[in-house]
């Protein structure tokens, strides 16, 4: 990004690590807290929540936005995720802006460069062994190691207070908060990696995700076939019937979705997993064990070349530090 002519914006942009820490220091020395939104730009109500809700709880809310390459396989199309960012600012602006936005190069995260075949990668990366092979792992085996690699260096440039997560991407936000706690990190501690209940759209509940702009028409009639699943799931598992047979009748609901559909639709895994391990919950699991500790039930859909994810709690979302859904920020 900072070889690139930037937009016009009211915003502070910080181009590169060294101006990114030369404003932290400023603010260090002021005393004040300093909350951090890390995106990769196309933005969208979700990630403006999370700025809501950094912006009420912090003196300071810095956003970052970076496509990281090492978070897209050799087969994932790296050139073609949506890159908005003159949008992005005036989304920034119109909820009352940020205090600064980081907008980092490629060269500058990886100075010695980076390659999306994990084979040839070379140099310093960060593994958060367990937790990034289990659920979305089990699919995208290489993604967490590019999430965890990517945001240890943003939490050290930007070294922030508290950091907001989307629950939508629940396991990303637990694996962080793990990271965190097992590298003692002090900005942020592990206690202030908040996780921000997902946004959906209002007409249909489809989790809002920057990936949504892939589907086209037909294919968003039926996009939340998914959240309907999980929704289903999540019913029988209420009444007290086992974990198979949960999985069983919401993937049984998405192929009847999909053999009336008239488009492509492929289920990856509907799944429950331990909060905590992220371990595969067995069928023995019982309401009484997800009391002190929730279970998460998630999945993934393609629908056309698009995957989606979601994922909804089973328990007290307030166990796993799930904030409030929404907040007010005078602006």
């Amino acid at each position: 990004m900072s070889s690139l002519k930037l937009p016009e914006s009211t915003i502070p942009l910080l181009t590169n690590p060294t101006s990114c820490r030369e404003w932290r220091q400023q603010i260090r020395g002021d005393h004040k807290s300093v909350g951090f939104v890390a995106t990769m730009g196309a933005l969208h109500a979700g990630h403006l929540s999370l700025v809501r809700h950094s912006k009420q709880a912090n003196d300071k809310t810095v956003v970052s936005i970076f496509v990281n390459p090492a978070q897209f396989a050799p087969h994932e199309d790296l050139s073609a995720y949506p890159r908005t960012i003159e949008q992005d600012l005036r989304g920034l602006e119109e909820i009352g802006g940020v205090d600064a936005v980081f907008l980092p190069g490629v060269k500058d995260m990886y100075p010695f460069g980076i390659v999306q075949d994990v084979e040839q990668q070379r140099g310093t990366f960060v593994e958060v062994k367990g937790y990034g092979s289990e659920m979305e792992g089990r699919s995208r085996p290489s993604f967490f190691r590019g999430v965890a690699t990517v945001v240890t260096k943003l939490f050290n440039v930007v070294e922030p207070t508290r950091v907001y997560f989307g629950q939508k991407d629940i396991q990303q936000a637990l694996l962080l908060r793990r990271m965190c706690s097992d590298l003692l990190l002090s900005h942020p501690e592990p206690r202030n990696l908040h996780i921000v209940p997902t946004e959906r759209d209002r007409t249909d509940n489809l989790a809002l995700s920057s990936r949504n702009a892939y589907l086209s028409s037909e294919e968003r009639k039926v996009a939340n076939a998914l959240y309907r699943a999980l929704s289903l799931a999540k019913g029988v598992w209420e009444t007290g019937l086992s974990k198979s047979e949960c999985v069983a009748r919401s993937r049984g609901f998405v192929e009847s979705v999909r053999d009336n559909a008239g488009v492509e639709m492929r289920l990856d895994y509907i799944e429950l997993n331990d909060s905590d391990s992220l371990e595969v919950v067995g069928d023995d699991k019982t309401k009484v064990d997800y009391g002190t500790r929730p279970v998460l039930l998630s999945g993934a859909l393609w629908v056309g070349r698009t995957r989606l994810i979601d994922n909804l709690i089973l328990g007290d979302p307030a166990l796993l530090g799930i904030l409030d859904s929404h907040v007010e920020v005078k602006v």
